[in-house]
């Protein structure tokens, strides 16, 4: 039976192995998110979550874990049949990987202390803190999800479509490409805060390429830059660590919506990451 369907499976995959950069691309994301919504569609049952109703925030944290989750699978099946090795996409098989991760995620870490010291020393925002017995917890937890979200995000974006989009483009538009695909996909989740995030999510991407390159095409660093800045905002945010004393005065530093990405403060930080990477080169 085997040797009966051995032909068809030597010619498909044969086929796939040589099919343009772009069928692959858009194969992948659609057969992810084709796998991916009987999933979201049991959980918004399980979660009494509907259509017009905003995610709340345990809500959005079940379905972004179930799709990360899911990323990696996916690209396992892209990569038998295309005939690449996650090697190719900058992930790194050996410890290397995990002191990139250790030096990016404390480096992502102490940007972001920088950035907020300087909000609270200049007076556009105030620290707070309460339920000192619910912190450790909190904290671990969110780590563990911006490690998923870094580690797949830096996958998918700096790993996968980066180095496909590089067998069709330039270096920088291959860059370019994946950092507004990066950046628009985050719609998704929520248009109203994510839109003037735009930019900034944009430029984050291209740091994040920039990190890769300075790396030598590990995603250790990147994906530890990723994971520190995801952890460290979400943990502010989540433990309600800071006040802003003026959100209208001072929104276009401290980030609309409360969103860093969304104001000079956010860019800052980022941009003084490229400034850095870049110099790395």
């Amino acid at each position: 039976m085997t040797d009966l369907f051995e032909p068809f499976n030597s010619n498909f995959v044969s086929q796939w192995e040589n099919a343009p950069a772009y069928v692959v691309v858009m194969a992948f994301f659609i057969a992810w998110i084709v796998c991916w919504l009987p999933i979201a569609l049991i959980l918004t049952k399980v979660l009494h979550w509907k259509p017009k109703q905003p995610l709340q925030p345990e809500q959005k944290i079940a379905l972004v874990i179930s799709l990360y989750l899911l990323a990696p699978l996916i690209l396992l099946l892209t990569n038998w049949l295309t005939n690449q090795d996650e090697a190719a996409y900058g992930w790194i098989g050996d410890f290397s990987i995990l002191y990139s991760l250790f030096m990016g995620f404390g480096w992502g870490v102490v940007s972001l202390v920088f950035v907020f010291g300087c909000q609270l020393y200049f007076g556009f925002c105030k620290f707070k803190l309460s339920n000192l017995e619910s912190v450790p917890s909190t904290l671990f937890s969110i780590m563990l999800v911006a490690l998923l979200v870094g580690g797949v995000e830096e996958l998918v974006f700096r790993g996968f479509l980066f180095t496909q989009l590089e067998q069709i483009y330039s270096v920088w538009i291959a860059a370019i490409i994946s950092s507004l695909i990066f950046a628009l996909l985050h719609l998704v989740w929520e248009q109203r805060e994510t839109t003037p995030q735009l930019p900034g999510l944009w430029l984050m991407g291209m740091v994040l390429v920039l990190a890769r390159f300075a790396d030598n095409g590990s995603l250790g660093l990147a994906w530890g830059l990723h994971a520190g800045w995801v952890w460290s905002i979400a943990s502010i945010d989540t433990l309600n660590l800071v006040d802003y004393t003026d959100d209208q005065k001072y929104e276009w530093i401290t980030g609309k919506n409360k969103k860093p990405l969304a104001g000079v403060a956010g860019i800052f930080c980022i941009g003084i990451t490229g400034t850095i990477l870049y110099l790395m080169l």
